[in-house]
């Protein structure tokens, strides 16, 4: 899979930190990605994601799908007491609200964080290959998260493009990976049960 129009290298990368929701929607990011001369380290880490069991089946999968490659993976703790507590104010928000963009910015700054203490200069996120999510959140908060660790460089990039979701469908399919049907929050999940 080579580089197709809307999605281009950034001059220099070669290894990049990706933070990552789930295997889904990494899966063909990181093919992409080895396919175009970049080395994924996977972040796993999304406080944000409840209960409990729905994290830990998430987090498998993630780790499942990058042993399977080969790729590097790194999981954070699930703090989601401390990102309530980031959150605090915004519960009652609707999806793609402000409180998506704060949750956003708290995972972002601690993916770059990450990529500094490791060394790797450039950072993205899959959060942007999801077609429930803002592009336009996301890109705020990865360059937040830019500001906040001095050496880091967010990649914005909509994952979307070059028939990366018609892709994802695919992978999802041969590695028959868990599909969650929501974000991951319980305010997520609470919004779409009343719908």
């Amino acid at each position: 899979m080579k580089a197709k129009k809307g999605i281009e290298v950034p001059e220099g990368v070669e290894r990049v930190l990706l933070h990552a929701c789930c295997a889904p929607c990494s899966s063909a990011i990181v093919e992409w990605m080895l396919a175009n001369g970049v080395r994924p380290t996977i972040y796993y880490f999304n406080p944000n994601i409840f209960p409990r069991e729905e994290y830990e089946t998430r987090k498998a999968e993630s780790k499942r799908h990058a042993d399977s490659l080969g790729i590097e993976w790194i999981d954070e703790d699930w703090d989601h007491e401390g990102w309530l507590c980031g959150v605090r104010g915004q519960e009652g928000e609707p999806e793609r609200g402000s409180r998506c963009e704060t949750c956003f910015t708290l995972r972002l700054t601690a993916a770059a964080h990450k990529a500094v203490e490791l060394g790797i200069n450039w950072f993205t996120t899959t959060l942007a290959s999801s077609r429930w999510k803002r592009l336009d959140q996301i890109e705020r908060a990865g360059q937040a998260a830019e500001a906040a660790a001095p050496g880091s460089h967010f990649w914005a990039q909509n994952w979307r493009k070059g028939g990366l979701q018609e892709r994802r469908n695919e992978l999802l399919r041969e590695y028959k990976f868990y599909n969650q049907l929501y974000c991951g929050c319980e305010f997520s999940a609470a919004g779409r049960n009343e719908k």
